[in-house]
């Protein structure tokens, strides 16, 4: 009959704790086994990651690295020397797919691209198709960099066949199973393939290193010992160092067998028959001298096992939560001296927290310049180029420099970023730069050159203005306007102070008067300059043959009407594109890249108040234009139509720029210009007249003007 227990509580196997074994293939099957008894297991070879899983393998614990860190230092390897286009071979079987998988996972969410996955088959030699395929596929692929994760019983025909292809230079990374295996290293021609890195669990202490090597030497006399005894038929060898109680004729051939005494697998066996006896020392309450008597369960000693904390030969020697013990790797490099093989620790990957080191003076690269191979599917881009793609690997791209107005955020190399409304960036920038604002700022020299020259402006204004209300009475004045010379002065003067509106940062008020204080002002001047053409032509020209047209304009006040309708139209033109597109301050950013432009916005509809001033001028001009045959004392046809074409010229100039002058230019290019209207018509109109009041007081009198009249009638008569 089969006894069924109610539970494993109580049950009493004959081993209260497992050792081993030696590969992952069979230590996931008795970790199963064993853990549903709640047995503890320690293996000292088995370093799959699957095995960590504590809801599956609840007993299992190990003195072996998981692959879980093997395949973190692999993967820091590959970033310390920049490699980003690898191939992965493994073995097929669970250590090597599961390692592989670990370490594809780890590398897609990274830089480093996988050109090829393969694997390496099982029980197979050198004449294999698979394997002569699979080094096809390496040179095809142009990689630099392989990784090997497999067990060490696949790997010696791959690289034979390696070898019989003549691969060089190339750098292979092994995985702890096979980095120091003999087997390997003994392919012939294996030294050309290049440069063989390898994981190795971390080295116990050198004290414990010489006592193995001791106990090799001291095992191996003994064993070939009992086996000569059994040669010679003895039956007993009590007299031999390990006190034989049976000979067996297999131990010679055991003693050879390639990577016996590993010293590294000894110091793990070592560690797990120490755990075992510290859990069992703790259970059993030794520590007092004397230890218990009492039956011992095996899930007892699980509990005590995973609690262990004791220093081995200066390694620490304890278990996390996942059953694994907390050692890292040495980092190992294969060196030939002439044709025997060595091994060397170029650096080392230690966890909590992960990091690797790595001593490059240590290591000797197998290429044509001693240098460490470069292994990308693109080179990197240059600065401001972003990468794009030109297949499913990330790490294969073409480079193109970032548009103006971008720039290439590093987290992101396949996308360039827009810069901000008020950033700029050239053609394959990095960064962004703050624009420059551009306005016509009241610090600026530029400004104080033109604001001077405003400010004369303003004092000659005024000084003619002193000047005709002393001389009020006198011929020169009344000829030139009588009282309407105050307000063709008035009316220049609210001119020139329109210009103080372009200096400074734009404001509401600045842009809100600047195109309507210039065109009204500037039409009263005109106005006048017009009614006071046509009262001269009158009187000279047309009185004669028409005189109820003199009387009728005079009669009626035509001046002054002409004036006021005028500047009412110009008010209610300025008041209404004003009101349909108002001028108020802007930022333009389309100018130029690294620019901002302050201004005050202005549409088609605020230029028909500078082109009715323009055509004022010209009816201006041609009313002074005839009367180019008046008395000299009335006639200012010459000065004055040479003004006139100035302010045109200006007007044109400035309405030609509009296009090709923007930001400060544009706004010197306005101000020059009204200055130039400003001094032609001054030059033109008054200074003349100024002229003779202070210099030629003799033309200055009712004489001069009467024999001028005569002279001009004369004329006429003749």
């Amino acid at each position: 009959d089969v006894q069924v227990l109610p539970s494993f509580q109580h049950y009493e196997p004959q081993a209260v704790a497992v050792i081993g074994p030696d590969s992952t293939r069979l230590a996931l099957t008795t970790a199963a086994v064993l853990s549903l008894f709640l047995v503890p297991e320690i293996s000292y070879e088995a370093s799959t990651e699957s095995l960590s899983l504590k809801r599956l393998y609840p007993s299992f614990l190990r003195t072996i690295p998981s692959d879980r860190q093997q395949v973190k230092a692999i993967f820091l390897l590959l970033q310390r020397f920049g490699w980003t286009w690898v191939v992965l071979l493994g073995s097929d079987d669970t250590y090597g797919r599961a390692g592989l998988d670990a370490l594809q996972e780890l590398l897609t969410a990274s830089n480093v691209c996988v050109a090829y996955r393969g694997t390496l088959p099982a029980n197979s030699d050198a004449s294999n198709p698979e394997l002569h395929n699979l080094v096809r596929i390496l040179t095809e692929v142009k990689v630099n960099v392989t990784v090997v994760f497999s067990t060490r019983g696949r790997v010696p025909p791959f690289f034979e066949v390696v070898v019989q292809k003549n691969i060089t230079g190339m750098v292979w990374v092994a995985s702890e199973d096979w980095s120091l295996a003999q087997a390997i290293w003994q392919v012939p021609g294996i030294q050309t393939i290049g440069t063989v890195f390898g994981m190795a669990v971390e080295k116990p202490e050198p004290t414990m290193l010489e006592r193995f090597e001791a106990w090799k030497m001291w095992e191996e006399g003994a064993v070939a010992e009992c086996g000569s005894s059994a040669e010679a038929g003895r039956e007993s060898v009590g007299s031999t160092r390990l006190d034989c109680t049976q000979c067996c004729t297999g131990c010679r051939a055991l003693a050879t067998v390639s990577d016996m005494y590993d010293a590294q697998g000894s110091f793990s066996v070592y560690s797990a028959v120490y755990a075992v006896a510290h859990g069992l020392h703790d259970l059993l309450g030794c520590a007092s001298g004397a230890c218990s008597k009492g039956t011992v369960y095996p899930w007892q000693l699980l509990q005590k096992i995973k609690q262990v904390n004791f220093t081995l030969y200066k390694s620490r020697i304890s278990f996390d939560a996942h059953g694994d013990i907390h050692k890292g790797y040495d980092i190992v490099m294969w060196k030939w001296l002439g044709p025997k093989w060595a091994s060397d620790v170029i650096g080392t990957f230690r966890v909590n927290p992960d990091r690797l080191s790595i001593d490059p003076g240590k290591i000797l690269w197998h290429t044509e310049d001693g240098q460490a191979p470069r292994s990308v599917c693109s080179e990197a881009c240059k600065p401001g180029e972003m990468r794009l793609q030109q297949s499913h690997h990330k790490c294969c791209f073409s480079c193109v420099a970032c548009p103006p107005g971008t720039f290439l955020n590093t987290s992101d190399p396949f996308d360039c970023q827009a810069c901000g409304l008020d950033e700029w960036a050239p053609a394959g920038s990095e960064v962004c730069f703050n624009r420059t604002t551009e306005f016509l700022s009241w610090s600026n020299p530029l400004s104080w050159a033109l604001l001077a020259l405003a400010v004369l402006l303003m004092l000659l204004i005024a000084a003619l203005a002193v000047l005709f209300a002393l001389n009020a009475s006198t011929p020169v004045v009344k000829s030139a306007g009588g009282k309407t010379c105050f307000l063709m002065l008035g009316s220049l003067a609210c001119t020139c102070s329109s210009l103080f509106c372009y200096f400074g940062e734009p404001s509401q008020a600045a842009c809100l008067l600047q195109v309507p204080l210039f065109a009204i002002s500037f039409t009263v001047f005109l106005s006048c300059v017009a009614t006071r053409s046509f009262q001269i032509l009158c009187i000279f020209k047309l009185n004669a043959r028409c005189p109820a047209l003199y009387e009728a304009w005079m009669r009626r006040h035509g001046p002054v009407l002409f004036v006021a309708a005028n500047t009412v139209a110009q008010v209610a033109l300025c008041v209404a594109t004003e009101a349909a597109s108002p001028s108020v301050p802007r930022r333009e950013y389309g100018v130029r890249d690294e620019w901002v432009v302050l201004e005050c916005a202005r549409s088609a509809a605020a230029d028909a108040a500078i082109a009715y001033t323009v055509l004022l001028s010209a009816a201006c001009f041609v009313l002074s234009y005839a009367g180019t045959d008046l008395p000299a004392a009335y006639n200012e046809a010459k000065s004055l139509t040479v003004s006139l074409l100035l302010h045109l010229g200006f007007s044109a100039a400035v309405l030609c720029s509009q296009g090709a002058l923007r930001g400060q230019a544009e706004t010197v290019a306005r101000v020059l210009s009204t200055l130039g209207t400003l001094a032609a018509l001054l030059g033109g109109y008054f200074v003349p007249r100024a002229f003779v009041i202070l210099l030629r007081p003799h033309q200055n009198t009712a004489e001069h003007f009467q024999m001028v009249i005569q002279e001009y009638t004369r004329r006429l008569a003749a």
